[in-house]
């Protein structure tokens, strides 16, 4: 527990200054976030983080990451962002063929998803960012007061199993149920005090409970995905957390559904 906090404090001393400052400093700690992501993809393959198959992963996370003004001057002008990330899938399955077996077409299917995932999802981390502080802390805020609020009444209060225990043994109904209804009151009145336009009154709470069993998803996935590689983190670069999924792999839902939503 000493050490989680340790871990907490840290990151949130380096993590809140980079959020208040946005611009390119959150453009180049989203890209970093993405990196690292996909590198403990990379791990859970067993593959070299040095490697082709890394480098052009890391490229197409990167692309999917930053908005296509950002790359002014670099890209030729008829070259799309989809484009580009097509032509790195191409470099990939073209891999299959001249790495003597040692790269197979699942592995390439793999790190298209994950790029896909870990891009898209922090790309929306930038939007939310773009469109307002209080737009992304109000996201992070759902995460955290579900995860904090599932933690703490699945305690108090579990006995019936969410998930099957091969996904998730320890998660229960009652602490997602009273995880969400937790995250739905406090961000709900953080909402009240930062309303966002065109959402108010039960239409925000119901958005916001909506994001919070969203989030929840996530969570589940991300656990379904450990559990496959028989791995109990995703990553050891946060001690006493896990790895970067590990923290953000709700938010990597969350920030994609508020843009469905025409939030962000």
């Amino acid at each position: 527990m000493k050490q989680r906090v340790i871990t907490a404090v840290v990151a949130l001393i380096i993590f809140i200054p980079i959020i208040l400052a946005g611009g390119i400093w959150i453009d180049i700690a989203a890209a970093v976030l993405g990196i690292v992501a996909i590198s403990e993809i990379l791990v859970m393959k067993k593959k070299l983080l040095i490697s082709p198959e890394a480098i052009i992963s890391y490229i197409g996370g990167v692309l999917s990451i930053i908005a296509p003004e950002s790359w002014i001057n670099i890209l030729p002008a008829h070259a799309s962002q989809f484009f580009l990330f097509y032509i790195l899938v191409m470099l990939l399955l073209l891999y299959t063929v001249f790495s003597k077996n040692r790269f197979s077409f699942d592995d390439a299917g793999v790190l298209t998803l994950g790029m896909l995932y870990i891009g898209i999802g922090f790309h929306y981390f930038l939007t939310a960012r773009h469109v307002g502080l209080t737009m992304l802390l109000y996201a992070l805020f759902i995460v955290w007061t579900t995860d904090s609020g599932a933690y703490i009444f699945g305690r108090m209060f579990g006995k019936h199993k969410l998930a099957p225990p091969h996904v998730s043994p320890n998660k229960t109904w009652e602490g997602s149920i009273y995880g969400s209804l937790f995250g739905t009151i406090i961000c709900s009145i953080w909402a009240w005090f930062f309303p966002i336009p065109g959402f108010s009154g039960i239409l925000m709470v119901l958005v916001t409970l909506c994001l919070s069993i969203v989030g929840q998803f996530g969570d589940l996935v991300e656990s379904s995905l450990k559990r496959y590689y028989g791995v109990k983190d995703s990553g050891k670069i946060l001690p006493g957390h896990g790895g970067i999924l590990d923290r953000f792999d709700s938010l990597l839902f969350v920030l994609p559904t508020l843009h469905l939503l025409g939030i962000i």
